[in-house]
């Protein structure tokens, strides 16, 4: 069988400008002006039956202030936690909300990375931060640091500074206000493995956006170390990377494991537990999970974005026909059904709209057959091309068309579990995000008087329904496109005015249970995100 290893395309990914199926294509317009130095708005309100005076957040990186596929300076300056908090100065709080400084400009990209703590870090590889559009059309790019500026490697042994404790400017960890940690789930939080540097190893749940402002190493825990400042209010929106990873990583569970209802309800209970019972007067807000397969992050790549040309497709029909002619003769031989056959049936046309080459681990195993003549077929023991009921991540746009092993990856050799999405994964992902919300509506049903709970999952799903809101004379949208859309580059984090937009639900959600009059969030203070970089 002739190797088809050197195949160019163009792909039609349209990464930025399309949106979910509900939502409407727009153009590019001027950016709004900027109005985060006008006079502030007036600031009265009160605090009804809650104390604000020393506010905490716990969660992860949507708490935290990830942006762009990272955390970095500017956008942990403005997380969601630190955007109610100014909010909750106008009703008793306090100016000062201290956060573990990452003092990185463009942060470490947690999409598009090497490891740092297990293979030696080669300081060749270009160190990639935070993602800007940039490219024609424009693309989520990852901006690279200069040739030996480590300032965002989360590795101590290779940038010291990345330890918050001791460094210029740091608070004593009992004195943070947010402890947020990018890519935690809610296990991470109950556990001191978390910060353990004595064992840096992910598999064991540690992370080093933990590690580096732990109060003591290996001993603390995200939780304790929370409860240490004594609280008087907090904000607890934890979880959704207990399901949101999992599907990032395609499902892979050797990648980042979905977690089950029970196990998320025992450890949902034991948090919660444990801060009502460390204050009885302490009080909080809760928020559920929304439907990440809304997000542009699993909606901007569709299932067929390859383009070929007549001379590819030539030299690709001839893996189509014996893979095809492969599989008739596993039909007759009665290994797969007729249907299975057809199901994974390739085929390519000149132009836009080819599917994407794919591994599905729920097909049969054909490798057994695929010997003497058939040795060649070995790649493709359970590929087929992609449906519309697959979903693929954002992030899978990045490795379409690239050189893989042997060929092109997702045209002539099989992309992997990790970059695609299929209908089991999408259903037990679901599943596990609705059971996951049930557990914290109990928690909330539980105690009616102690804890709010901020609907994101329904705050989410109208402004989708309606493609787009109007909050301070601002049109917002449910996606990337600047300089409405409320998302960051990675598709699946806010930007600024849409981490403005959340506080909006959790502040009237805090009113609501409390009879709090704290002012709603101005929107039009907080900036979008960027136009296209050249």
């Amino acid at each position: 069988m002739k190797k088809i290893n050197s195949l160019t395309l163009t792909l039609l990914l349209s990464l930025i400008f399309l949106g979910a199926c509900e939502q409407e294509v727009i153009e590019l317009t001027d950016p709004e002006p900027d109005l985060t130095n006008i006079s502030p708005d007036p600031c009265g309100g009160a605090a009804g039956n809650a104390n604000f005076t020393k506010f905490i957040a716990i969660g992860n990186s949507f708490v935290a202030g990830m942006q762009g596929g990272a955390l970095f300076t500017d956008g942990q300056n403005n997380s969601l936690a630190a955007i109610i908090n100014t909010q909750l100065a106008c009703a008793g709080g306090t100016a000062t909300f201290n956060q573990p400084s990452i003092r990185a400009s463009l942060g470490w990209n947690l999409f598009f990375t090497q490891a740092v703590l297990g293979p030696p870090f080669d300081p060749t590889k270009p160190v990639l931060g935070r993602m800007r559009l940039q490219g024609t059309p424009p693309r989520p790019t990852p901006q690279a640091y200069a040739p030996g500026n480590f300032e965002a490697i989360p590795n101590p042994s290779v940038n010291p500074p990345f330890q918050y404790a001791g460094s210029t400017g740091a608070v004593a960890t009992s004195a943070l206000n947010n402890f947020a940690v990018p890519a935690i789930t809610l296990g991470q939080a109950l556990i001191p493995a978390t910060g353990n540097w004595a064992n840096p190893n992910p598999a064991v749940g540690f992370s080093p956006f933990y590690a580096r402002f732990a109060s003591n190493p290996g001993t603390s825990t995200i939780l304790s170390d929370a409860l240490s400042t004594n609280p008087t209010f907090f904000l607890f929106w934890l979880g959704l990377d207990d399901f949101f990873l999992h599907a990032a990583f395609g499902g892979d569970p050797t990648l980042a494991p979905l977690n089950s209802a029970g196990a998320f309800a025992g450890q949902y209970g034991a948090a919660m537990g444990a801060i009502l019972a460390s204050n009885a007067n302490l009080k909080g807000v809760v928020g559920n999970f929304p439907d990440i397969f809304k997000m542009p992050h699993f909606t901007s790549v569709t299932y067929n974005p390859i383009t070929l040309s007549a001379t590819q497709v030539t030299d690709l029909n001839v893996l189509a026909t014996n893979y095809n002619g492969f599989l008739d003769a596993m039909v007759t031989a009665t290994v797969i059904t007729a249907d299975e056959a057809n199901k994974r049936r390739l085929t390519f046309t000149a132009g836009a709209g080819n599917k994407i080459l794919m591994n599905d681990e729920t097909l049969t195993d054909l490798s057994a057959y695929m010997v003497g003549p058939a040795a060649g077929l070995l790649p493709y023991a359970r590929a087929r091309h992609s449906a519309n009921t697959d979903i693929i991540p954002l992030s899978t746009g990045s490795v379409l068309g690239t050189p893989g092993s042997f060929g092109v990856l997702g045209v002539s050799e099989p992309v992997g579990d990790r970059y695609v999405l299929i209908p089991a994964e999408i259903t037990a992902i679901n599943t596990a995000r609705a059971a996951f919300n049930t557990s914290i509506q109990t928690s909330v049903t539980d105690n009616p008087t102690r804890l709010a709970l901020a609907n994101i999952d329904a705050a989410l799903n109208t402004l989708i329904a309606n493609q787009a809101g109007v909050y301070n004379g601002v049109t917002i949208t449910p996606n990337i496109n600047p300089p409405t859309g409320i998302y960051s580059e990675d598709g699946a984090h806010m930007n600024t005015r849409g981490y403005a937009f959340l506080s909006r639900v959790f502040i009237q959600a805090i009113n609501d249970k409390f009879g709090s009059t704290i002012p709603l969030t101005n929107i039009s203070k907080y900036p979008a995100t960027g136009l296209p970089l050249p």
